[in-house]
């Protein structure tokens, strides 16, 4: 405890908001004159609930849409926009959510911004007009026009991403191409008020670690921040990745499993950036992840529930992130509401917080906290011829002074007793929470909207030795304050 590592940045418990299905249209907007209660068109009770987990940063418009975007779409009196077809997920976009509605929001929430700019069908000169009308403080005419449009003051972006998935749905190129058209773009990404902007290289695919190593040859010194993209799939099998709810105990550890891998991404992917940027001046940005299954049959684009076997796939990966906190300084779950590993579900006027909300919920403690030197001895949680540990744990100092554990038990049959030296620390007080179900598949339904939340923790003493017991149950996820 006496020996502290690297901070935890906020920008970890990042959020993506793209537009796809019901992620924002229904999901974030319903409009001002919808009767279902709003804040300038946008759900009150999904604002308030982002607020309440302190959502550090947003990511939009995409994702692959992101660069069929066209800003000038988004503008203007909402029913004189223009109506686009959505290539990349079907259907039509009205963009009755553009710029002045999603910065609006980001705001609401209390949340930087940041924007991805389209690389793949637009231009630096597009790119670079949309940042002087966000930004722009003085008489131009884009700033002018900005104003005529209902906003005085400029917005603030902290991120600007530069292209998406530019070996794929950005424009399938090759690294060292990509390379070449980032220096072009990042050189005229320009903000005309506010921080320093932070620019954003559209990054690996999972282990392409040949397309990471092309980017930074040939791009490092323009990067502040490089993205990566990892899904975890039950199968690995993207044709059949498998149900979001009707799993075995087989895929509930295989889905474990492939959630680790994310650590050796991590790894192998910062070891790259050490080459080319030793003093990790840039930032590692896991700017998509999450759990991905199969849509059901009739459900919008993308949706997917979200059960216990999620809450413990973001618990681990956080705890990577935590782990690897001198370079993964920003990521952003795919996605906010509605899509993949969503904190929310929504259907009309009726909202549900999943179980991954939750563990967001957990783990804020850990936003801003230096973490701390953690050492485990466990043995694996084995089934059916996979393995993973049996435990895994984090901890830091939060900015309240206090020390945070957390601590998953990823065996769904059997408890674990953990015993936690504290090095150099006197605790006079243990409080905890839980976060458990009573089957791996336990979801969080319109019917029975808390059937996983947390709970108060009891199971931890301090003994006369100065070591914390913990009582940890089976397939649980537990968070204690030691002050």
């Amino acid at each position: 405890m006496d020996r502290p590592g690297a901070v935890i940045h906020r920008e970890i418990y990042g959020q993506f908001a793209e537009q796809l299905g019901r992620g924002i249209d229904e999901g974030l907007w319903v409009g001002e004159n919808s009767s279902i209660p709003n804040v300038h068109g946008f759900r009150k009770d999904v604002v308030d609930a982002l607020k309440a987990i302190h959502v550090p940063v947003i990511r939009w418009p995409g994702g692959c849409f992101a660069d069929e975007y066209h800003w000038r779409d988004g503008i203007g009196p909402r029913d004189k926009r223009a109506v686009r077809p959505n290539h990349s997920w079907g259907g039509e976009e009205h963009n009755a959510v553009g710029t002045h509605e999603f910065m609006d929001f980001a705001e609401l929430v209390g949340a930087q911004t940041y924007l991805a700019a389209n690389m793949g069908t637009g231009s630096p000169r597009e790119m670079s007009d949309w940042l002087e009308y966000v930004t722009g403080d003085g008489q131009t005419d884009l700033a002018r026009e900005r104003r005529a449009n209902g906003r005085d003051k400029p917005w603030q972006i902290a991120y600007l991403g530069i292209g998406n998935e530019s070996w794929g749905c950005g424009g399938n190129m090759r690294g060292a191409y990509y390379a070449d058209q980032y220096r072009q773009y990042a050189t005229f990404a320009r903000t005309m008020s506010g921080p320093a902007l932070r620019k954003v290289a559209s990054g690996a695919n999972a282990d392409d670690y040949a397309w990471t190593e092309a980017v930074m040859a040939g791009a490092a010194s323009q990067i502040d921040a490089y993205g990566v993209h990892y899904y975890t799939l039950p199968t690995g099998d993207w044709k059949h990745k498998g149900s979001a709810v009707a799993f075995d105990e087989n895929a509930w550890i295989a889905t474990l499993k492939a959630a680790l891998r994310m650590d050796e991404l991590v790894s192998r992917h910062s070891a790259i950036m050490d080459k080319y940027d030793p003093a990790k001046r840039i930032a590692l940005a896991v700017d998509e992840w999450g759990t991905w299954y199969d849509t059901e049959p009739g459900d919008s684009a993308l949706y997917q529930q979200n059960s216990l076997r999620d809450a413990m796939v973001a618990a681990i990966t956080l705890d990577i992130f935590h782990a690897h906190a001198e370079r993964v300084r920003m990521a952003n779950i795919a996605q906010m509401v509605n899509v993949l590993q969503a904190m929310i579900l929504t259907s009309k006027g009726r909202m549900v917080l999943t179980p991954t909300y939750h563990v967001f919920d957990l783990y804020q403690v850990f936003q801003g906290a230096t973490s701390l030197p953690v050492e485990v001895r466990a043995g694996e949680y084995a089934h059916g011829g996979a393995r993973v540990p049996g435990l895994f744990v984090t901890a830091a100092r939060g900015t309240d002074g206090a020390v945070h554990v957390a601590l998953v038990n990823p065996d769904p049959e059997h408890a674990l007793r953990v015993a936690v030296a504290l090095p150099g620390m006197k605790v006079g007080k243990v409080s905890g929470r839980v976060l458990t179900a009573p089957a791996i598949n336990t979801i969080n339904s319109f019917e029975r909207p808390d059937a996983v939340k947390p709970v108060g923790f009891d199971g931890a003493k301090i003994g006369g030795d100065g070591v914390l017991a913990v009582s940890l149950p089976a397939k649980a996820i537990v968070t204690l304050e030691l002050r």
